[in-house]
């Protein structure tokens, strides 16, 4: 088998486009990946020019680029579950108390007990274990505290 042939190149070039596209943020490598596999798969069937197969592979790129590159993005990012605070879950842990089981300060996390499980807790102020604190805040699973 011959590895020179046009097909073999041009899907080897779209193979390396579309791997590419795991490394470079964007949506948009794999498009030019897509654009080479339909020139590939045309010179498997056909006997294209070269000119004729660079204009192939240029359109075959760009207009899947512009009018699929929005719906793409979506597709391969997936959906967000983060979105507003829920009020209600926030309030089930402002101005609760909690006892501290590892020490916090400013530029280190530590641990709080509160309601029968640790949690990780951030404070702007250093806080020694055995402290009672103050949820007033959560930070996903994280709490913000203060001492009492």
């Amino acid at each position: 088998m011959d590895w020179f042939t046009p097909e073999v190149m041009w899907f080897f070039m779209g193979l390396v486009l579309i791997l590419l596209e795991f490394g470079i943020p964007g949506v948009i490598t794999i498009f030019f990946g897509i654009g080479a596999w339909m020139v590939a798969l045309l010179c498997l069937i056909f006997d294209i020019p070269l000119g004729l197969q660079i204009m192939i592979f240029i359109v075959g790129s760009i207009v899947p680029l512009v009018l699929l590159r929005k719906w793409f993005k979506k597709l391969l990012e997936g959906r967000s579950s983060v979105g507003p605070v829920d009020l209600d879950e926030l309030e089930e842990f402002l101005g609760k108390r909690a006892v501290v089981t590892e020490e916090i300060a400013p530029e280190r996390r530590g641990r709080v007990e509160f309601r029968g499980s640790t949690w990780k807790a951030e404070a702007y102020e250093n806080i020694a274990v055995g402290t009672t604190v103050e949820i007033v805040d959560k930070n996903n699973i994280t709490l913000i505290v203060k001492s009492l």
